[in-house]
């Protein structure tokens, strides 16, 4: 049985995938926004049989009740959309990171990148890091090989042993095929929950820029501005916070709780309600199927 069903085979000008994936890798959400911030005015070309590849005992549908009645329930989709630019076309891939079948995974996006003429990739996704959210998005590259990383981005410094997320599954075997392959990846405050909308801004600006191409990101720099006048407001009413604050921007880096006391996971707490809900705005809402009767 097929992974993906592919809409629309039509030719493309010199197409690069865009791919930010829901889950492992994917801090403060910035990876998913920033992807679903390039595929919004996209339209869907192809679509993954989410029933192979997710575990909805970990990603269960919502469903709505509405005074009694099973009204309907919301799927969610991993999809490729095509988007249009002045200069080449994107194919967006967003949704949920498989919880099965990387392999078959792998092999798919190698062989949808292949049918569909792909010719560049870019991997969005972010991690926690204990950056204050008052300085500039700080942003990593990564790639399969040296030829692909010829940035001004840092690389991380020497050797380390990660979990893998699917993301790098999409970011090395695209590479193999010859595809310029990398990963931008942002450092989002580690007390942030909810969509980081400084992070994903600064993704996108990078790879628009990676991939030569001109978007407006009015609407991303608004939601930005404002998130960070809510954070700002709400350290300002407590004296630990702001001393947190001032140490991670005088010191840089530091430990995630200070000695003696746990107060990054107070302070987490505490920034909650002014991260939002955590939702992505410029993702689509889930698929919607009523009950069956």
């Amino acid at each position: 049985m097929s992974l993906y069903e592919l809409l629309d085979d039509a030719p493309l000008a010199s197409p690069a995938l865009v791919s930010g994936l829901n889950g492992w890798v994917d801090a403060g959400l910035a990876g998913t926004t920033a992807a679903a911030y390039f595929g919004q005015e996209g339209e869907v070309i192809a679509r993954f049989d989410v029933d192979q590849l997710v575990d909805y005992r970990a990603r269960r549908p919502t469903l709505d009740i509405r005074n009694g009645v099973l009204d309907s329930m919301a799927w969610t989709e991993l999809t490729i959309k095509r988007v249009h630019t002045e200069r080449r076309d994107l194919l967006v891939l967003t949704g949920p990171e498989p919880d099965y079948k990387w392999q078959a995974f792998r092999e798919a996006i190698v062989e949808l990148a292949s049918r569909l003429g792909i010719v560049e990739s870019v991997c969005l996704g972010a991690i926690g890091a204990t950056v204050p959210h008052t300085h500039p998005t700080p942003l990593l590259i990564t790639g399969a090989d040296r030829g692909s990383l010829e940035s001004d981005l840092p690389l991380p410094e020497g050797t380390m042993q990660v979990p893998a997320s699917a993301l790098n599954i999409i970011e090395i075997y695209l590479s193999r095929p010859g595809i310029r392959s990398v990963g931008i990846w942002a450092q989002v405050p580690h007390y942030v929950e909810g969509a980081y909308f400084a992070g994903a801004l600064a993704l996108v600006e990078r790879a628009a820029g990676h991939l030569g191409i001109h978007l407006s990101t009015e609407s991303l720099v608004d939601l930005a501005r404002e998130q960070r006048a809510r954070l700002d407001a709400i350290v300002a009413q407590r004296p630990d916070a702001q001393a947190y604050l001032d140490q991670l921007e005088a010191s840089g880096p530091v430990p995630p709780v200070p000695p003696g006391e746990d107060l990054s996971a107070e302070l987490e707490r505490f920034l909650r309600d002014a991260t939002g809900e955590g939702r992505n705005p410029f993702e689509d809402p889930p698929a919607d199927a009523g009950p069956e009767r």
